[in-house]
């Protein structure tokens, strides 16, 4: 064969090869011409990214108590498969927001938190003690006559009240738990929920029930759990039979609040469950407070009908409030994510996070990012693995495969799991014969399976690692980097001119530029230039 023909066959060889290597599919359609389209997409869009420089009308504070990055990456991965895909390529709604950083998590005196202390943080700006709620360090927990007037912290809906914008909470625990207790309540022990669980009555302390009936009446939302920390102990709640956990003063503080309400001559709803709550028109309600459980509401995977979901109740809430001219404060907390993970228990775990991914979508479509700034972030984090080298695709919540079809088997001849916890129920050592158990013939998918955990504890701990904070809306590029967790009550107030951000040198209003009217007159400047130099010289 002639050496030039040899030459261009060599060649066209060559070129087929690589648009082979080009074009030609893999088994699930991910070429290197898609992951190139990928990352170059990617990158269009981030080169296009541009600070919103106005000031947030509305804040929204999505909290997933738990949600560390672990417990985000196996949720993403559970979506994806309920939709019969791989899982690893999903996003869920808030990992779409343009600005993302990490925040340190730990208490003023602990190295790993609790969820009393980091809501003081990012509710307040100033980092307090464990177990702490609305006072700083100078407390000491459980210590009544320890907190003082001087030690009481405002926080994020205090300052927006104050501005005259509306106000609301949204959780799926006991409305008086942690997080939300944090937003509105002062107290040196975060367990005092209601009058019975105070134990130390050395000073003027006032549990947290009491406090959001006699000293928040103006919150306009209040949904989520916990009717027996505000009903008489011994007496029938309207779903689950006789209160055993109530209030020994003798009040009854659901009825205290509607008819404080009705005093004020507000429009107002109490609900307590699903169907009364579906029936309630927002145009016409000013004020709801919605108890949907004796305790805590129901995990996601079993809430069933009973109850509302907790994107439907941030829908109620939103659209109560933005009926305000003067805009909102908004906390919406995924909190039995953290329940289920003190309980070892990743199924339910990770349907709530995808419950609370949904809630978030909700707030997305419900507000507009020029004027609503969006915060999705965690208190803390949990011990949760995610671990092993399973295939592209394993099923989340089964055995770790050794990439050829079967279960792969660890030293002890044993298969072991995907997601595991450091510590926790599941820690066989505490189980006779104290050898790790088999669990070929076990359902590791069911929601009452709890994740073997390499240390017994009667309850999984948090972790104490940097959970993330996604942002998007007005001022949200200032979460860019590693910041401490009482900084984002600072950015919440810098982007609303709220609290000690109140006046317009001291906040986003002073940074948003001025180009509208501007642009006009330099328009009209030009134009009247041109006209004048035409008339005079031509």
């Amino acid at each position: 064969m002639d050496t030039k023909v040899c030459l261009l066959y060599f060649i066209m060889l060559q070129t087929g090869l690589v648009l082979a290597a080009e074009y030609s599919y893999s088994a699930n359609g991910e070429t290197r011409k898609h992951w190139n389209d990928l990352a170059n997409n990617e990158l269009k869009k981030a080169k296009q990214m541009q600070p919103n420089l106005a000031v947030a009308k509305n804040v929204i504070v999505f909290l997933g108590d738990g949600m560390g990055v672990s417990t985000v990456t196996a949720a993403r991965i559970l979506q994806g498969q309920l939709k019969n895909k791989t899982g690893e390529e999903e996003l869920l709604s808030f990992e779409h927001f343009p600005h993302v950083g990490l925040s340190k998590t730990y208490n003023q005196d602990a190295q790993t938190a609790d969820s009393a202390g980091t809501a003081t943080a990012y509710f307040s700006g100033i980092k307090t003690n464990f177990g702490l709620i609305g006072c700083d360090a100078r407390a000491r927990r459980g210590k009544c006559a320890s907190m003082s007037e001087e030690t009481k912290l405002k926080t994020i809906l205090h300052w927006s009240q104050q501005a005259g914008k509306s106000v609301g909470l949204v959780t799926t625990t006991r409305v008086t738990h942690a997080t939300p207790a944090a937003l509105y309540a002062h107290t040196p022990e975060r367990n005092w929920e209601n009058d019975a669980d105070i134990d130390d009555h050395v000073g003027n302390c006032t549990d947290i029930a009491a406090q959001l009936i006699d000293a928040n009446i103006d919150i306009q939302v209040i949904l989520g759990g916990g009717r027996e920390k505000f009903l008489k102990n011994n007496t029938d709640d309207p779903q689950s039979g006789t209160i055993t956990n109530g209030r020994t003063d003798g009040r009854d503080l659901i009825q205290e609040w509607q008819d404080k309400q009705k005093k004020l001559k507000r429009s107002y709803k109490y609900v307590w469950n699903n169907t009364a709550f579906k029936d309630i028109n927002p145009a016409e309600t000013e004020y709801l407070f919605g108890l949907f459980n004796k305790g805590h509401m129901k995990f996601e995977i079993e809430r069933g009908n009973d109850e509302p979901h907790l994107k439907e109740m941030t829908e109620m809430a939103i659209k109560i409030l933005s009926k305000n001219e003067k805009g909102f404060f908004l906390l919406v907390e995924g909190g039995r994510i953290d329940h289920a993970h003190h309980y070892g228990q990743a199924v339910r775990s990770l349907h709530d996070t995808l419950a609370f991914a949904d809630a978030v979508q909700t707030g997305m479509s419900l507000t507009d990012t020029k004027d609503t700034l969006v915060i999705t972030t965690a208190d803390h984090s949990h011990t949760f693995t995610m671990g092993g080298y399973p295939t592209r695709g394993n099923p989340i919540f089964g055995f770790t495969d050794d990439r050829k079809g079967h279960a792969l088997l660890a030293k002890d001849n044993k298969p072991f799991t995907t997601l595991n916890y450091a510590n926790g129920p599941g820690g066989y050592a505490a189980i006779e014969p104290k050898v790790r158990p088999n669990l070929t013939n076990t359902n590791t998918a069911d929601m009452n399976y709890r994740q073997q955990a390499g240390v017994p504890l009667e309850s999984e701990s948090h972790g104490g690692e940097d959970v993330a904070i996604y942002a998007q809306g007005p001022m949200a590029h200032l979460f860019h980097g590693v910041h401490e967790q009482h900084y984002i009550a600072h950015v919440m107030a810098y982007a609303s001119c709220v609290g000690s951000y109140s006046s317009p040198n001291s906040c986003a209003e002073a940074d948003v530029p001025i180009t509208s009217n501007c642009g006009i007159i330099e328009s009209n400047i030009l134009i009247l230039v041109l006209t004048t130099f035409l008339l005079c010289f031509l």
